[in-house]
């Protein structure tokens, strides 16, 4: 009988015990909006599915650009007698053919946020791999004489080491012709891509954009939630033709648009915002 308050003071303190390194480990595990999309743009059969499955579109569609000479992706920007140049491709580098999800990772694993200076680090460490079947598209595309240009938002500094690292995965990387065009590489090469697009067309017949996010194909990205999607409704015909958009979730101007584009908010603000944007249910409301 003497040794049943001892048992159950152990017992308690042993309870006690787990509360408390299971609020430490709460503490020490702090909440990121990243983590869900990037564990499965990393880890899951899903996302790896839904890009093979949009670079296998892809090659569909180019089979039926090269048998079809009127066939463009930039109507706007071609001249004339565009059907007799070369046939070219567009296309983003991340998130749609490079992976970047070990960076993203690493933000979540530190507890923290974007930083363009690390960023660059990053990019110099050339530690970026291949999206799922970019590789595959990518090289068949070059086999059949289409030079593939790479647009990207990387930065005219970062581009020795994202050439680099490309080569080192295996893309096409256009020979004699500069194929990675980045921001400030040129004066007016800023983060909106038309312009750069505009110079790819001028000498070629450019049959495919690709990209993951609204900036990849317009300069429209910039604008509110309702003008991306009236330019989404003027453009259907192009999605999925002579556009093919990537899944991105972890970042881009969607998220942006939400908020105003303006980063200046506080995080807390910016989700704030974010959580205001959503169409919500009720439960009341079916009553």
């Amino acid at each position: 009988m003497t040794k049943k308050p001892f048992l159950a003071l152990s017992a308690a303190a042993l309870v006690l015990s787990t509360v408390v390194a299971s609020a430490e480990d709460a503490q020490s595990t702090k909440q990121n909006d990243l983590l869900n999309a990037t564990l499965w743009m990393q880890q899951s059969v899903e996302h790896a599915a839904v890009s093979r499955g949009l670079f296998a579109l892809a090659k569909l569609r180019l089979d039926q650009a090269m048998a079809d000479k009127s066939w463009t992706a930039t109507p706007d920007k071609e001249g004339d007698g565009y059907q007799d140049k070369p046939v070219a491709i567009i296309t983003d580098l991340d998130e749609t053919v490079l992976d970047n999800s070990n960076y993203e990772a690493s933000l979540i694993s530190r507890g923290t946020s974007f930083s363009s200076k690390e960023w660059t680090v990053y990019v110099k460490s050339e530690t970026t791999k291949a999206m799922p079947g970019a590789l595959d598209f990518l090289k068949y595309a070059d086999s059949k004489g289409v030079k593939i240009f790479y647009v990207s938002n990387r930065t005219k500094e970062e581009e020795p080491a994202t050439r680099e690292n490309m080569k080192k995965l295996g893309f096409p990387m256009g020979g004699n012709v500069d194929t990675l065009l980045t921001k400030k590489e040129k004066p007016d090469w800023g983060s909106a891509k038309e312009n750069r697009i505009a110079s790819v067309a001028k000498d070629y017949r450019v049959v495919l954009l690709m990209g993951d996010n609204l900036g990849d194909f317009s300069d429209t990205a910039k604008g509110s939630v309702t003008e991306r999607h009236a330019f989404l409704e003027k453009t259907k015909g192009n999605w999925g033709k002579d556009w093919i958009m990537f899944p991105n979730p972890e970042y881009g101007s969607w998220e942006s648009a939400a908020f105003g584009g303006d980063w200046s908010k506080s995080s807390d603000q910016r989700r704030k915002e974010k959580i205001g944007a959503l169409e919500t249910w009720s439960p009341d409301a079916s009553n």
